[in-house]
C-alpha cells in the first residue's frame, strides 16, 4: 500500500472534514493520521491527513478524484507521496554545526531528505561535502557581484531540481528578488530566540542583558531581515557564571535540534504559513524513526 499526505488550506466552513474523509474513503484510502486547525482570528482552516491507498492509486489518481471536492471548498491543496525525499540546497558559510548535524541525520535516516548541493561563499567544507559525495559549489559574494552571485545560486538551485534551500548558518543576506521567487522555500536558522537580540552578535547583547534563557529561531526568509513565520524555536538555561564564549558553544546545540526540526516539519508537509505567523501540526506516528542507528 502506497502512503501519501493530503494538505489543504481554505476558508473555515461546516462540512470540510465529513467532505475529506468520505472522498478519500469512496476512493479506497484509509486514514491513518489527521490534523487540523481553525484559525478565528483569520477564518483559516488548516488540514493535514496521511492516508495509504488500499488500492494503490497514486498521487494523480487520487488527486483527480479529489478535485471536485476540492473545486467545492475552493482550497489550495496538494497530495504528496510520503516515499519521495524531498530535495535539498544547503547554505553555509564559517560556522559548520548545522551543516555537520544535517549531514549526520542525512546519513542515519533520521532527516530523509536528499542533498543535491551545498552552497557556499567559503572554502571550509568543501572537503566534507565532497566525501559525503555531494556536489559543493563555491560562490563567493561581495557587494559588488551579488545579483551575479545570485544568479549563480538559482542556477544551481534549478539545475538541481532543489524544492527547499536552507540556511545553515548562511552568513549573507539575500535579495527581495530572491526571497520572492522562494517564498515559503527558504528556511534560516537565526543564533537567537527572536524577536529579541537581532543582528550579528545576539549572544553578547544576550550576555550583557544578564538573560537566564537563550535559544534558536528557524523561519522561512522573507525581504524582511529576520521578520519571517516562525517554524520552530527552543532555549537553553544559563546563568550569571557563564561566558559569552559559554553562550555561543550551548547555542550551537539549540540551533542544530532546532534547524532539523524545523526542516523535519516542512518536508513532512506540517507547516502551514498563516498570514506572518505558521501552524506547525505535530509529526505523524513513526515521524521521527531512524533508519539507523550510527
Amino acid at each position: 500500500m502506497s502512503s501519501h499526505v493530503l494538505t489543504v488550506t481554505c476558508k473555515s466552513t461546516r462540512g470540510i472534514v465529513a467532505a475529506i474523509s468520505g472522498k478519500l474513503a469512496e476512493l479506497g484510502c484509509n486514514i491513518t493520521d489527521s490534523a487540523q486547525f481553525d484559525d478565528p482570528a483569520t477564518a483559516q482552516f488548516f488540514m493535514r491527513v496521511s492516508f495509504v491507498s488500499e488500492t494503490g492509486l497514486t498521487d494523480a489518481q487520487i488527486a483527480e478524484g479529489f478535485a471536485a471536492v476540492a473545486d467545492a471548498f475552493d482550497m489550495q491543496w496538494a497530495i504528496h507521496d510520503e516515499a519521495k525525499k524531498m530535495k535539498v540546497v544547503v547554505m553555509v558559510s564559517r560556522f559548520g554545526h548545522c551543516l555537520n548535524d544535517l549531514l549526520y541525520r542525512v546519513r542515519i535516516g533520521a532527516l530523509p531528505i536528499e542533498i543535491v548541493a551545498v552552497i557556499s561563499n567559503h572554502m571550509e567544507y568543501q572537503k566534507v561535502v565532497v566525501n559525503h559525495d555531494i556536489a559543493f559549489h563555491h560562490i563567493k559574494v561581495t557587494k559588488e557581484n551579488k545579483p551575479e552571485a545570485e544568479a549563480k545560486i538559482m542556477q544551481v538551485v534549478e539545475d538541481a531540481g532543489a524544492e527547499l534551500i536552507v540556511l545553515a548558518r548562511y552568513m549573507q543576506i539575500l535579495s527581495d528578488d530572491m526571497c520572492r521567487v522562494m517564498s515559503g522555500r527558504i528556511i534560516n536558522i537565526h543564533h537567537s530566540f527572536l524577536p529579541s537580540f537581532k543582528g550579528a552578535n545576539p549572544y553578547k547583547q544576550a550576555f550583557e542583558r544578564g538573560v537566564k534563557l537563550i535559544g534558536a529561531t528557524a523561519h522561512y526568509v522573507t525581504a524582511d531581515l529576520d521578520e519571517g513565520p516562525i517554524v520552530e524555536q527552543d532555549t537553553v538555561r544559563v546563568t550569571h557564571a557563564q561566558s559569552p564564549e559559554d553562550y555561543v558553544s550551548l547555542g550551537r546545540d539549540v540551533e542544530a535540534q532546532v534547524f532539523a526540526r524545523a526542516i523535519h516539519a516542512h518536508i513532512h508537509h506540517r507547516v502551514f504559513i498563516n498570514g506572518n505567523k505558521t501552524v506547525v501540526f505535530p509529526a505523524s506516528p513513526g515521524g521521527y524513526a531512524s533508519e539507523r542507528m550510527g
